[in-house]
């Protein structure tokens, strides 16, 4: 972080801003209509047209008589031309006083230089905003790569790689949106404050509403109250926004982040298998101009079709075909031999599912459904009618990570109290009495399914950590 006092840089800007005062350039202007943006007006050049332009200072170069400049927003860069017989002596003096990093307005003509190079002669330029820190100037040879993450203004003024992530991870939800808007989907929005947090296994965060003398929790999913709206008639929605859940930081979680949940009446798990390909490749080609992805060392091939695997199967692959006979105790000592950690109050499905998440998941690079999961482990699906012990459901994971659950969605009360009431156990408050009502009334059979947008986005991008595409992640506070 900066540090203002005894700072000699912030200093000197500070008496460049007193000398711009006093030839009139106040240093924290108004408004100022352009003509375009910079991209814009890069595209759109016209030798000898007028323009007006706005935009940051970064590399400034003085050649005595005249200065050269780049100017750039947040499309683009183009070189400006300051000379004192084009604006007047007293604008060129003031010019002098300027800073890389403030900003300003111009008005000037197109011309091009002896060396090729678009760029704007000034004819009149004002002050819009002072910087009175300097901007770092080898942003990628800072050492603490956490203060990307801290001060993130700086990354996204200094790194156009870093710009260029979430330029792309924008017009991704953009595209998200559009492909279900075209496929008549409605886009709605639940309660993030809610009474009970359902729809996942995950500790909440908690707070209180004082009007109501009431607990509550911030939402760990909206699942729950989307499955209200398909009660409700709606037959076709999905909510893009934020969830939270009071759990670690590390490479692929942050304790806030983004959700795409949709679900769908009369459909099912393979309504949702075709609709989570179509839009992955959708938002690859539209945005990434590819179905090749991701990092140099970790490339995706998101051509269809992808790869669908049973759970079970998975598992003996990597455990043994007698994996399932075996007793606890001999699981047990299996997994503590490939080095893992084991609980012993789980019981063989938590041993197993341990294996599948610290070993076999991470192995799983191109994109691949893992299906027929253990109903112990998604209360919220409906049972396979060949095999009762698994549900219909499919976990999409890319590049190791679990990117997209879907379920075929469980619709029947009866059997979805016994399951609520099963994974509560003695607490008994767990169970979401106004969601089993709501059953009641009837909800029609359905696909849901979530997609994580940040995980996603990872991928397509070649990101190695999740806080590389969340503008301001969470972080441990600083110490003093």
């Amino acid at each position: 972080m900066s540090n203002i006092e005894n700072n000699e840089y912030r200093d000197q800007r500070i008496v460049n801003m007193h000398k711009l005062e006093a030839l009139g350039y106040k240093p924290f202007g108004h408004a100022f209509k352009r003509t375009g943006k910079i991209s814009d007006l890069v595209a759109g050049f016209k030798e000898e047209e007028k323009i007006t332009a706005a935009g940051r200072l970064m590399t400034i170069r003085s050649m005595g008589k005249s200065i050269f400049a780049d100017l750039r927003d947040g499309t683009g860069r183009i070189q400006i031309y300051a000379q004192k017989n084009a604006m007047g002596e007293q604008p060129y003096e003031a010019f002098q006083y300027l800073d890389a990093g403030d900003h300003i307005g111009i008005e000037g003509t197109y011309f091009v230089t002896r060396t090729g190079e678009k760029t704007i002669k000034i004819e009149r330029w004002v002050m819009l905003s002072k910087a009175l820190l300097p901007l770092p100037e080898k942003w990628h040879g800072l050492k603490d790569v956490e203060a990307r993450y801290r001060q993130r203004y700086l990354d996204l003024v200094a790194n156009q790689e870093s710009r260029e992530v979430f330029n792309k991870r924008i017009n991704a939800v953009k595209e998200i949106r559009s492909f279900l808007f075209d496929r008549g989907f409605l886009e709605v929005e639940t309660p993030m404050m809610q009474i009970q947090a359902g729809g996942a296994a995950a500790r909440p965060f908690k707070t209180h509403y004082h009007a109501l003398a009431t607990d509550m929790s911030l939402r760990i999913a909206p699942e729950l109250y989307l499955k209200r709206l398909l009660v409700g008639g709606f037959d076709k929605v999905f909510e893009l926004n934020r969830n939270f859940r009071n759990e670690g930081l590390s490479r692929t979680h942050n304790p806030e982040f983004t959700m795409l949940e949709i679900y769908e009446a009369f459909s099912d798990l393979r309504g949702m298998k075709e609709i989570v390909e179509g839009l992955i490749c959708h938002v690859a080609q539209s945005v990434y101009g590819t179905l090749e992805v991701g990092s140099a060392e970790n490339k995706i091939n998101l051509a269809l079709p992808w790869r669908e695997v049973p759970y079970k199967q998975l598992i003996c692959d990597k455990m043994g075909a007698d994996w399932y006979s075996l007793s606890k105790e001999d699981m047990i000592k299996k997994v503590e031999a490939m080095g893992l950690k084991v609980d012993p109050a789980w019981d063989k499905t938590m041993v197993t599912h341990e294996v599948y998440e610290k070993s076999i998941e991470k192995s799983l690079i191109q994109p691949t459904f893992v299906t027929r999961l253990p109903a112990e482990l998604v209360p919220l699906a409906k049972k396979c009618d060949d095999d009762q012990t698994v549900v219909d459901v499919f976990e999409l994971v890319i590049s190791g990570q679990e990117v997209a659950p879907a379920y075929s969605e469980m619709n029947n009360p009866i059997e979805q109290r016994a399951r609520f009431e099963h994974q509560a156990g003695a607490d008994a408050e767990k169970v979401d009495e106004d969601f089993l009502d709501a059953l009641e009334h009837g909800m029609p059979p359905a696909g849901g399914m979530g997609i994580g947008i940040d995980r996603l986005i990872m991928i397509l991008s070649g990101c190695d950590a999740i806080r590389d595409v969340i503008l301001f992640p969470q972080l441990r506070p600083m110490k003093d």
